[in-house]
């Protein structure tokens, strides 16, 4: 947004509720762009609920963790990629035409994924949705941002906010609406073609960004497409600020000696505003991953089951709850972000990720040190017993031992009560096959517990935590943070670190929870967010109401310490 970060509240809301409806052009450029938001959240939502059924389906992958999180993080690692390319193609090609070839992608990787005969070529197709995701995540908010109406362009930005959590959570409903069909998580992952498809279309039929056309010298084609935005008493007002804007734009890229983003940033680092502002924004920008973020999103119905939860219908039917406050958590940081202030919902929702991780570890801690006993008179004849299980150390396995047994073993759970002793069985499909046969569950990941209930109370209350401050913060204060002249090559900086954060936690949780156990896995990440509060206690200065001018002002100060309050000045 020219000027700097714009951001919502009830007045413009109610401002775009009126315009939308008096001119219905403005809602459609925005939806048809913001369905890239919607595709950015479904790819990265689908797959925790896919992910149960992949494993069903392939023997590979479920004796294998590296290949469940190398199915689940690759979409981040072509996220990245996506990211960089989609920087380059917007400035060069424009907005719509990047748009247009994320949405190829986004279909491709979908039928890549639906079809895929083995496990390597699902990793293929979600390699394409990242690259769509990548692109989609820096594109649809910039094309939304740069035409729309400058009164109303913040409650429209904040639509593809919005989108991203509802994408999210109509996957978990996607999801669960496909449990019971025949190839179960070719539906999954290959639904998402169809609003690529749709988003394609509608694109082909809506003009480029008239920012990007004004830069490009097409200034024509800029007045015309703002003649289709705002009323005709405006549009002369508008043309000549945003030939202002773009003149400002272009000098402040002259002043800092070169338009490459290396030289940009190598000039950068030679001021103490830019160094402290990066520390800042680098370090927020990975503190919100590594507290844990997306082992929920991810990975929670694969936890719901780890709790105790055995069925997958069942497990993503309880992780509807997950996705469900986390878009709910989105709305209530656009009232309360400018009311407590950045630093302030920081540190209090890392306060509540503190607490609830602690519960989780504890809970999962319970679940181990509870789980049913493995009873030797209940074996069965054959080579359906685990091959690991040998009558001399039977009366010491207890169902955690049984899943975790090296050869790979599964724990079917007592008839009547799943507390009692139950029976270990090899993993293969025979052993599950005689478990259900018989009317008991099965349990391949988690052990059966009264404990259950709880993780779900810890997850709902993690996500309730996190999403309004460590889940949108970050992004707000890497907007305003950054001198103007290098906002744009700090922030790419920091989106990289972002991700390449989400790339690690999402390739390294199951392995953590398979070598230490799910509970000290779950502390680990209380003890890396209680690392992330100090750090950002110590690094993140307040930014609420201070003009860019004024951020610059207190970073550059010798007695700069990020804790002390400052006095807010009201913007010109």
């Amino acid at each position: 947004m020219e000027g700097g970060v714009h951001k919502a509240d009830k007045t413009e809301f109610k401002e775009c509720f009126s315009l939308t409806w008096k001119h219905p052009y403005i809602l459609r450029l925005a939806f048809s762009a913001g369905i890239g938001g919607l595709l950015f959240g479904y790819d990265t939502g689908v797959i925790s609920g896919a992910l149960l059924y992949i494993r069903d389906d392939f023997q590979q992958v479920e004796k294998s963790t590296v290949l469940q999180e190398t199915i689940v993080s690759m979409a981040v690692a072509g996220a990245i990629v996506g990211a960089a390319f989609g920087g380059w193609m917007n400035d060069r090609f424009g907005r719509r035409p990047s748009i247009l070839f994320a949405d190829l992608l986004f279909f491709v990787g979908a039928i890549v994924m639906a079809v895929a005969p083995i496990p390597a070529i699902i990793i293929v197709g979600r390699i394409f949705v990242g690259l769509g995701v990548g692109m989609a995540s820096m594109t649809s908010p910039l094309y939304i941002s740069e035409a729309s109406p400058a009164k109303i362009r913040g409650a429209l930005v904040s639509t593809n906010g919005l989108l991203i959590t509802g994408g999210q959570f109509l996957s978990y409903l996607i999801n669960l609406a496909f449990t019971r069909t025949a190839g179960t998580w070719r539906w999954m992952l290959g639904v998402a073609g169809f609003p690529a498809f749709v988003q394609f279309i509608l694109m082909l039929m809506l003009p480029e960004s008239p920012r990007w056309l004004y830069r490009k010298d097409r200034k024509e084609e800029a007045a015309e497409i703002l003649r289709k935005i705002y009323p005709s008493h405006e549009v002369e007002k508008e043309i000549e600020a945003l030939r202002l804007s773009v003149e400002a734009e272009i000098a402040e890229e002259g002043s800092v000696d070169g338009h490459g983003a290396f030289s940009k940033l190598k000039k950068g680092m030679g001021s103490i505003v830019v160094r402290r502002g990066l520390v800042a924004g680098v370090l927020v920008q990975v503190a919100q991953q590594f507290v844990g973020i997306n082992t929920v999103m991810y990975y929670s119905p694969t936890i719901v089951q780890l709790a105790g939860y055995a069925s997958n219908s069942t497990a993503l039917a309880l992780s509807l709850i997950t996705s469900g406050l986390n878009a709910v958590g989105s709305i209530v940081s656009i009232f309360f972000v400018d009311r407590a202030g950045r630093r302030r919902l920081l540190l209090l929702s890392l306060i509540g990720i503190i607490t609830c991780l602690a519960l989780l570890s504890g809970v999962f801690f319970g679940v181990a040190s509870h789980s049913p006993a493995v009873d030797l008179s209940s074996q069965v004849s054959g080579n359906l017993t685990c091959s690991d299980l040998k009558p001399a150390s039977s009366t010491t396995w207890t169902c955690m031992n049984c899943v975790k047994a090296a050869s790979g073993c599964g724990f079917c759970a007592h008839d009547g009560n799943k507390l009692l002793p139950g029976t270990c069985l090899t993993s293969e499909s025979a052993g599950k096959e005689f478990c259900e046969a018989a009317s008991r569950e099965w349990y391949t990941r988690g052990c059966p517990s009264n404990f259950g209930w709880l993780a779900l109370i810890g997850l709902g209350a993690y996500i309730i935590s996190y999403s309004p401050g460590m889940g949108t913060v970050p992004w707000i204060v890497n907007s305003e943070i950054y001198p103007l002249r290098y906002r744009g090559v700090c922030g790419g900086v920091a989106a990289v670190a972002n991700w390449v954060s989400n790339l690690i936690v999402t390739q390294t949780f199951l392995s953590l929870t398979e070598a230490l156990g799910t509970a000290p896995t779950f502390l680990l990440f209380c003890c890396v967010s209680v690392v992330a509060f100090v750090v950002i206690f110590l690094v993140v200065p307040e930014t609420k109401g201070l003009p860019f001018e004024e951020v610059e002002r207190m970073l550059e100060s010798k007695s700069y310490r990020a804790w002390k309050k400052r006095s807010v000045q009201a913007q010109p």
